[in-house]
């Protein structure tokens, strides 16, 4: 069963990416630059497709790499990841142990303040909790991400309209369409400090675009939905702003993603 990386990166070297990530497996690296370029090394035995372009947007480039991909299990991935040693043999054999799973969500180790989940136990996921996992944890059959037919959102996510939420819309539309989704404890990486393409903090955008979000994640239980999120994380959220001014903004955010602007 053969692993395969899917990164987005950005103006990265060809030369020292896959080192810098501690590959171990296969990988294609889609690069947001400003130019177009295409080669293939190989690094510890295995092959790596380095892939530039000009256009923008983590969606964007993860449906590149998607287009490209050949590996029996894809791990989406950023260019600030860096994996442990053996995290392919230790996804496969997750696989192998789990029949039923389309894809497996594992650990990456974030800082504390960027941290929205730590997996304890292997369990299905469900609608109503699927909003906690960036695409760093996803692991999928190649098989059923082509048969879904799902791809990223361009409207979500770096470089894109609205911050952030690419990755939880991509896991909701896999689930709505049957597909089984299941969390390992396992940890196969850590993120490394840089500086957010997205987040600058808890303000108006970031409030707003949740609100939008939550409006295409939960349809008409947004405003319970996100009552819940900030209660639950009024301490990390509503620190600058209090509930009720921060639940105004994502109401505004709701309303424009009903209108669907």
């Amino acid at each position: 069963m053969k692993v395969q990386v899917l990164a987005s990166v950005m103006n990265q070297n060809p030369e020292t990416i896959a080192e810098k990530m501690n590959l171990d497996s296969d990988a294609v690296i889609i690069n947001q630059c400003d130019s177009f370029e295409s080669l293939e090394t190989e690094y510890r035995g295995h092959r790596v497709q380095f892939f530039s372009f000009p256009d923008r947007g983590v969606g964007r480039s993860r449906n590149e790499a998607i287009l490209r991909a050949d590996g029996d299990i894809c791990l989406f991935s950023d260019e600030d990841i860096v994996y442990e040693p053996g995290y392919a043999e230790a996804i496969a054999e997750e696989f192998e142990k789990n029949h039923d799973a389309d894809m497996i969500l594992f650990n990456v180790t974030i800082s504390e303040e960027r941290q929205t989940y730590r997996i304890s136990a292997r369990k299905r996921v469900h609608w109503y909790n699927c909003g906690r996992y960036g695409a760093v944890s996803f692991a999928i059959r190649r098989e059923s991400l082509l048969s879904s037919g799902v791809t990223f959102s361009l409207l979500f996510g770096g470089g894109a309209r609205y911050g952030s939420g690419e990755d939880s819309l991509f896991l909701k539309e896999f689930m709505s369409k049957g597909y089984k989704v299941y969390t390992a404890p396992v940890t196969i990486g850590r993120e490394e400090s840089r500086e957010s393409t997205w987040f600058s903090g808890y303000h108006k955008k970031f409030f707003f675009d949740r609100g939008v979000l939550y409006r295409y994640l939960y349809g008409r239980l947004d405003r319970v939905m996100a009552l819940r999120y900030l209660l639950v994380h009024k301490a990390k959220l509503c620190g600058e702003s209090g509930i009720g001014e921060a639940y105004g903004w994502m109401r505004e955010g709701m309303k424009e993603g009903k209108l669907g602007k």
